[in-house]
């Protein structure tokens, strides 16, 4: 694929992503007002902020823009950088420790693996920003799953905070490779593509309990079953994410609704599932949407 096509891809997903975190974002409210909103799909007011979700993904962007690739000694710094220029995005504590540590010239390898007891982190953070990369290298199965892990490992060294980006990134790139036929395509073949690569976790066996419950249950349903990550983490996440996008492909209006009804960490599942399915092209999002969002142009124009 031409550099400028996979730019753009990634660029159509990054358009979602932002999108969908500012709109998830929205809907930390009371919760029967979220609920209500989401199901009489009450669009909130203007403007949208985005949360760390998105800055994160901006980098992510950044350095694919740059580098072609996920230089991660790079992207470390870049993540460092663009969170010195705003810390109060809704970063976690554990999110701010590292960036922190970063930007004082710690190496990114030796932070990351520290956290947690050095048990590294499972947190969903590297599922929430990783769809352009999917997206990026979409003809290109392995590079897909080695940029993915790439982009995580700066803050994730668990296995299971690496399986949630590495499926999300999967799915992004099948709705590349899908995307003149997504509302055609089988439900099964999104299913069987993830499930064929994303490595043995708890993570994967979520997404295979995602396969078995059907589109007519609720998100709320669906959420019990999965989780909808109030818990922060990948396998309480990621599942849920994919279940809402496989039974909305083509129709992101309708997926992020079915997504912030699952309520939890609703910036973050609304940030996954955006990012998929944008990746297929920007014109899937409501046009509303991207104007009721916070511009995304100052930061893509950061530099050191």
């Amino acid at each position: 694929m031409p550099p400028n096509k996979a730019l753009n891809n990634a660029r159509n997903s990054l358009e979602g992503l932002t999108t969908g975190d500012a709109f998830g974002e929205k809907f930390f409210i009371d919760e029967d007002a979220a609920v209500q909103a989401a199901r009489n799909h009450q669009l909130p007011e203007a403007p949208w902020s985005m949360t760390d979700d998105s800055i994160m993904a901006i980098g992510i962007y950044q350095v694919l823009e740059e580098c072609g690739e996920i230089d991660r000694d790079i992207l470390s710094k870049v993540f460092a950088r663009n969170y010195m220029k705003d810390p109060v995005r809704g970063y976690g504590r554990m999110a701010h420790n590292v960036l922190q540590r970063i930007e004082r010239g710690e190496h990114w390898r030796d932070v990351a693996s520290s956290v947690f007891d050095g048990t590294g982190s499972y947190g969903n953070g590297g599922a929430m920003r990783v769809a352009p990369v999917g997206a990026y290298f979409a003809e290109d199965i392995e590079r897909v799953i080695k940029e993915s892990q790439k982009s995580a490992e700066i803050t994730h060294t668990h296995p299971e905070g690496q399986a949630g980006a590495i499926a999300v990134a999967l799915a992004s790139g099948w709705v590349v490779r899908n995307s003149d036929s997504l509302t055609g395509k089988s439900i099964g073949d999104f299913y069987d593509h993830l499930l064929s690569y994303v490595p043995d976790s708890e993570t994967r066996s979520g997404i295979l309990r995602a396969r078995d419950i059907p589109g007519t249950y609720s998100s709320e349903d669906a959420a019990c079953i999965l989780g909808n990550g109030s818990q922060i983490s990948a396998q309480d996440t990621v599942p849920f994410t994919i279940w809402c996008t496989a039974w909305n492909l083509g129709n992101y209006e309708e997926a992020l609704w079915k997504t912030v009804s699952g309520l939890g960490d609703r910036d973050t599942t609304c940030a996954i599932v955006g990012g998929i399915l944008a990746s297929g092209g920007k014109e899937t999002i409501p046009d509303r949407w991207i104007e009721s969002r916070e511009s995304i142009y100052g930061w893509l124009l950061v530099s050191d």
